[in-house]
């Protein structure tokens, strides 16, 4: 059973997680590839009404990845955002980066190969990976301006959309762990945490939700 507290404290966490952007015309839009097409559907609806005339997805495979999507999760969110209309001259695919850096570092690279002109980026993740994917945006392409865009939905609506609550309070205490640690390995920027927050996501680990808890000096990303 998960305690009205923990709830009540995933919420808080979930909150933060958001950047709370308005999204804006930019230069181009980047899908960070995962388990969930809902970052390729909202890269498409936010194509249509012009917010970006390229997109992009980036992404290999994860262990949990690998069997749903076995061409890789950037050529799985091309097929979904071709099957929703989108032209392929739309789309270009960066196929090889297994986190978050690689994301956007390749498709950085990918950018400038192609001959494209960034000044900024409608950058698209899941809803609770918004601020860590902006953060590490920030520290490895501090010249652009991004702005961070996910699926709208209610912590509530993602958790029946994975149908396993505790994983996704896992995955909300994972994320905020990288928030606060990994600035110190160079790999994202430092951004402040609320009191109420850190009490949320301390009560959440304490109470056992640490599948998704990095080993403190592990220097490992994911």
């Amino acid at each position: 059973m998960i305690s009205t507290q923990a709830w009540a404290d995933a919420r808080r966490v979930w909150d933060y997680h958001q950047m709370g952007h308005t999204a804006r015309p930019c230069s181009v839009a980047i899908g960070l590839g995962s388990h969930d097409l809902g970052v390729a559907d909202t890269a498409v609806r936010l194509y249509e009404r012009g917010m970006a005339p390229l997109l992009v997805f980036t992404g290999a495979n994860s262990p949990t990845t690998l069997e749903r999507m076995p061409r890789g999760e950037a050529v799985h969110y091309r097929e979904r955002a071709l099957e929703l209309g989108v032209p392929s001259s739309a789309v270009l695919v960066e196929p090889r980066a297994r986190n978050t850096g690689e994301n956007i570092r390749f498709s950085r690279a990918l950018l400038e190969e192609s001959g494209v002109d960034v000044s900024s980026v409608l950058l698209i993740s899941k809803p609770y990976e918004e601020r860590r994917s902006y953060a590490t945006a920030r520290k490895l392409w501090p010249e652009v301006e991004f702005v961070s865009a996910s699926t709208s939905m209610t912590f509530e609506a993602y958790v029946d959309s994975i149908g396993d609550s505790r994983l996704v309070i896992d995955m909300l205490v994972g994320a905020l762990q990288r928030l606060l640690i990994y600035p110190d390995q160079g790999f994202m920027i430092r951004q402040a945490v609320p009191d109420d927050v850190m009490a949320a996501y301390e009560r959440l680990h304490d109470d056992g939700f640490t599948s998704r808890i990095v080993p403190v000096g592990a220097g490992t990303r994911s």
